[in-house]
């Protein structure tokens, strides 16, 4: 391969870079404007200082480096964003959480071990990206129930994923476009599991410290609101079910004091007609007409009512509130659940729910009260408010978003949450299982698989486009955006090439395994910088031609390009899992490096043994 001369093109390419890396790992900017930037400095510098096109290289124009915004990457990221929004939206991944979960009756840790596992061994032979997609919602909802920082676990998620994939050929895109610049550059041709069992070992060892030691380097990055839904999860509310004709409930009687639809919620009185019934309840079966004062926690009112759709309905506060017009029925997919703070010197203060008429005031309906932990067995609108009192409403978001001009009650912003559309469950599943289904076998490319499965969601009504535009994260697009267009001006410059060559002139002489130990570094540091893929296709014919020279089998560089290039574990453009867990992680590019960096030293290491061994190098 001819040397690549050094221009001033690609020297500025170069320094561009590295200021980007340093600021993205400083934070001193935000990740939007660093990556506006990045791109911003890369137009300008090609607009005022043309590069001529090297051979059998791309031309670099502006609309070459501009050309990211439609890269099928970020649109697939952006569509799995959407579809994974409908997932957990419709609530239709419940029911896997509570078995996993169940695990951590056996030990708490199991649970989160299971799922690494299980997200390791599907990677084998699924795309990592629609893998990680199903197990974001489950791992976040996961670690809430063991009461774990999503921080914890959602870098570990990705890089379960990413070892899983280095196991066989169709594991990752980067394996494939390996195998195949290699049989263009004369190589044999790789089959299905010749790499499998160095892969094995190779993740396992990862694996190992994916689950072991990753999660305690990483530091709580739970947003600002986590911190306040933890803070008072446990908080009670007092809260009132009608038992109304039809009720799923109607017939329920107690064990052992309680009933078995309403877990984690506590009766405290039993209104039926003039009769008040106290604890304990055994034997008594629940009738029409019944009304139940109950203290439940926000989060047991949530899995209840996804449990028991009915029940949105009877957890009125009065009995005269006007049915839902056909303009509430439309947007009842957009109800959210949030809490208020009765204002001191508000109007509402010594009135209750039925004199203030709030749901016609606001249009939302006051389903709990929670005031300072005092033992309540009042219907709601018999409850006389306070300041001070906090009132958990449900409303269209609208209408919630209304009460931050609202002078008797304060809006706690951070609370407004999305009620789970449950009677949706079953559409974004089949949805869901359509797209992994297509991607996987091939039927359709995944871009187009994950932008008809967003469609598909919009269409049927697992989200509305409120939603779907919420769920995707401009971080992760303008990263990604920015992360193409470096790699585009890299390689167009020459600067991958010519860095790699100095770097292999440099150890001329060296014994082969060292030269082998240091190409496996390099490929992997390129590839957190440039794309997984672009990094495959450069460097696989400058690793054959190393094994040319140094007289050895061209496979011990060949899996050494293969699984270096796996190796994205250090910056969040380094693969598209990495950017899909960035959000619901809260994470900042510094946790990348800390966790990312030891691991590709220790697959490093080990691919380095492994080879050492089997090759006798």
């Amino acid at each position: 391969m001819a040397m690549v001369e050094p221009t001033l093109q690609m020297w500025l390419v170069l320094g561009v870079i590295a200021v980007a890396v340093a600021i993205y790992a400083s934070e001193r900017l935000s990740i939007e404007l660093t990556s506006l930037l990045v791109v911003a400095a890369l137009t300008a510098t090609f607009h005022f200082l043309p590069a001529t096109p090297l051979p059998e290289m791309p031309a670099i124009t502006t609309r070459a480096l501009l050309a990211g915004l439609a890269d099928p990457a970020l649109i697939t990221v952006l569509a799995l964003m959407v579809i994974g929004q409908g997932m957990i939206r419709t609530g239709a991944l419940d029911a896997p959480i509570r078995r996993m979960a169940a695990l951590r009756r056996i030990h708490p840790f199991l649970a989160v071990f299971a799922g690494l596992l299980t997200v390791a061994v599907t990677s084998g032979i699924l795309n990592n990206t629609p893998v990680v997609v199903i197990f974001i919602p489950i791992m976040v909802a996961l670690s809430a129930q063991l009461r774990r920082s999503a921080s914890r676990v959602m870098i570990p998620l990705s890089y379960a994923a990413i070892l899983g994939g280095m196991t066989t050929l169709i594991g990752s895109s980067t394996n494939l476009l390996v195998v195949a610049a290699a049989k263009n550059a004369g190589a044999e041709s790789i089959g299905f599991f010749d790499f499998t069992l160095i892969g094995v070992v190779l993740a396992s060892v990862g694996l190992v410290y994916v689950i072991f030691v990753a999660p305690k380097l990483l530091p709580d990055r739970s947003s600002y609101a986590q911190s306040l839904t933890e803070g008072v999860a446990g908080k009670q509310f007092i809260a009132q079910i009608d038992i109304r004709s039809g009720s799923s409930l109607i017939g329920e009687t107690a064990r052992a004091g309680l009933f078995p639809s309403l877990p984690g919620i506590t009766v405290r009185l039993i209104q039926r007609r003039e009769e008040s019934i106290l604890p304990p309840f055994d034997g008594i079966e629940l009738q029409t007409g019944d009304e139940l004062i109950v203290a439940a926690t926000r989060k047991s009112i949530t899995e209840a009512i996804s449990r028991t759709p009915d029940l949105r309905s009877a957890l009125h506060a009065s009995d005269d509130l006007p049915a839902a017009d056909d303009n509430e029925q439309k947007m009842d997919r957009d109800f959210v659940l949030a809490e208020v703070v009765v204002a001191p010197a508000s109007r509402i203060i010594g009135r209750n729910l039925a004199q203030i008429v709030f749901h016609t005031r606001t249009r939302c309906t006051v389903i709990g009260i929670q005031r300072r932990s005092r033992m309540i067995r009042q219907g709601l609108h018999d409850i006389r408010l306070e300041a001070g009192d906090v009132l958990l409403l449900l409303g269209h978001r609208t209408d919630v978003q209304r009460l931050r001009g609202n002078r008797d009650v304060i809006l706690q912003e951070w609370s407004a949450d999305d009620l789970p559309a449950i009677e949706y469950a079953g559409r974004s599943t089949l949805i869901f299982a359509s797209v992994v289904a297509a991607a996987a076998t091939g039927v359709l490319p995944i871009v187009v698989a994950a932008l008809l499965g967003a469609a598909a969601m919009l269409l049927t009504g697992c989200l509305n486009i409120h939603q779907a535009m919420r769920a995707m994260d401009r971080r992760v697009a303008l990263m990604i955006w920015a992360a193409l267009a470096m790699g585009t001006a890299l390689h167009g410059t020459g600067g991958a090439s010519f860095i790699a060559q100095n770097l292999m002139t440099a150890l001329d002489g060296a014994p082969p395994l060292a030269v082998l130990s240091v190409y496996f570094l390099i490929v992997a540091g390129f590839t957190n910088i440039l794309s997984n893929n672009a990094t495959a296709v450069l460097f696989t014919p400058i690793g054959i031609g190393l094994a040319q020279s140094l007289q050895i089998e061209w496979e011990v560089f060949i899996f050494a390009t293969l699984f270096a290039a796996n190796c994205s574990f250090a910056t969040p453009m380094g693969y598209q899992t990495n950017l899909l867990v960035m959000g619901p992680g809260h994470y900042r590019f510094a946790d990348y490096l800390r966790a990312g960096i030891p691991l590709i030293l220790i697959i490093w290491a080990a691919y380095t043994a492994v080879a050492a061994v089997i090759y006798d190098l």
